[in-house]
């Protein structure tokens, strides 16, 4: 049986943030008659927080902060048998140039000699690209990888809705990195039982040169449901399988959370449907499976879009092991990956015999934690800056990779602060792969 699946899971999310009811009585105060909408929306959500980016950050620079710490947390990993960099996103930077791109040239500046002789791609499908990204590079490590082969790919976004909207209080950035392996050491992936739903609705969208994203929510929301149902029972029949015995039979379940609350409700629904469970009794049946788990750290982060299935993974693994420890190994996961427009991908995967010692390395909690509570007015910057405005990189943190410069033709300039946290943490490869790239450093 092929063990091909992801070894390591590296997160990133911007600093910077401000609590949903600081937002709320903003545009309360700005219009009242918004009060009881707003208000709901806070309720049904379950949202805390919004994570946004700084004047100097974009949907680049926080996948290259989190594959940075994914190299960092792996220092034996043989860079020059990087045979693939991907990323997901539906924020990207640059309509024919792929974020993957721009991250490869920054993780050189910063002295991590990746090679050239590696296929770097972007896909896109809101927020399912960086999971269609996974289950692409897994197959072809799978197929046609060799011996030392690896493949990186880095979900990374920005969630931004139009003010005045009772979306804004599901806001949110960050990005996640993901080590894809053929002998998987964190989750092995089941790739022939995949199962997928898609279909042309107009749920979710982003029209081009608009900066914010058009949502219908309830809409939305009936999409999301009915499309998991669709993938989940198209992955039964690859199984094999009657629908109530793979859920009775999966240990941890993991969606993707656009906010806090939505996950309990489409599995509810799902549950009712296959096996005529409701009430407490359906979630205690969620409780057991670590779906609470999974979900809280979004409350105070808020939708990551393709990053936020893996920033749930992680945070159920990381549970799920303060519990069981070594007990983790060989516990069954089914994920379900939704992206609007529309797609659903159901994948299965096994909790590999190595995770507890990469589950061991992580600091999760240390990287949520890392916060700097922003006013009102900085929030309010943001929400009013186009993507293509400029900049200010004075302010960069060290260490850290920013946007340098928007050139007067719209091509996108970044750099590296270098600090003590680097490239020169890790063994060095042969420095001639880091020749093709100018190494700009401030």
């Amino acid at each position: 049986m092929s063990r091909v699946g992801i070894s390591d899971i590296a997160l990133y999310v911007p600093p910077a943030v401000i609590a949903v009811e600081s937002i709320a009585a903003m545009r309360t105060r700005e219009r009242p008659e918004l009060a009881s909408h707003l208000e709901r929306a806070v309720t049904t959500t379950g949202q805390k927080a919004v994570r946004f980016p700084t004047a100097w950050e974009d949907t680049s620079t926080m996948a290259a902060e989190a594959a940075q710490e994914l190299l960092l947390a792996n220092p034996h990993l043989e860079l020059s048998g990087i045979r693939y960099l991907a990323v997901g996103t539906e924020t990207t930077v640059d309509h024919a140039k792929p974020a993957s791109a721009y991250v490869q040239g920054m993780l050189v500046q910063a002295g991590f000699p990746l090679p050239s002789s590696l296929s770097s791609f972007q896909v896109q499908h809101a927020c399912a690209g960086g999971t269609v990204g996974l289950l692409s590079v897994a197959a072809l490590l799978d197929c046609g990888g060799r011996r030392g082969e690896s493949g990186i790919v880095i979900c990374s976004d920005i969630a931004r809705y139009d003010s005045y909207t009772t979306a804004e209080v599901t806001q949110g950035a960050g990005a996640a990195a993901l080590l894809v392996e053929r002998s998987a050491r964190l989750v092995e992936l089941d790739l022939g039982t995949a199962g997928f739903c898609s279909k042309d609705v107009d749920d979710f969208f982003r029209p081009l040169g608009a900066d914010t994203a058009r949502v219908k929510g309830s809409y939305s929301i009936k999409c999301y449901s009915e499309s998991l149902e669709g993938a989940f029972r198209d992955h039964c029949r690859r199984r094999g399988e009657d629908p109530a015995s793979v859920l009775e039979s999966t240990d941890l379940l993991v969606l993707h959370t656009p906010f806090h609350n939505l996950p309990e409700l489409v599995m509810l629904r799902l549950l009712g449907h296959v096996m005529g469970l409701g009430g407490e009794a359906a979630r205690d049946f969620l409780r057991q499976r670590g779906l609470p788990a999974s979900v809280a750290p979004v409350a105070g982060v808020g939708n990551t879009y393709t990053a936020s299935v893996y920033l749930c993974l992680a945070s159920l693994l990381a549970d799920r092991h303060r519990q069981v420890g070594e007990g983790i190994v060989g516990m069954t996961v089914l994920m379900a990956s939704y992206g609007s427009g529309n797609t659903m991908v159901v994948t299965r995967g096994r909790v590999a015999a190595q995770a507890p010692e990469v589950i061991g390395r992580w600091r999760l909690g240390q990287r949520l934690r890392t916060t700097r509570a922003e006013s009102v007015d900085e929030y309010v910057r943001w929400m009013q800056r186009s993507d293509a405005d400029g900049h200010d990189s004075r302010n960069s943190q060290p260490g850290g990779y920013y946007l340098e410069g928007i050139r007067s033709d719209g091509y996108r300039q970044y750099g590296f602060k270098p600090s003590g946290r680097g490239a020169s943490e890790r063994p060095q490869a042969d420095p001639v792969a880091r020749s093709a790239v100018e190494v700009r450093r401030s």
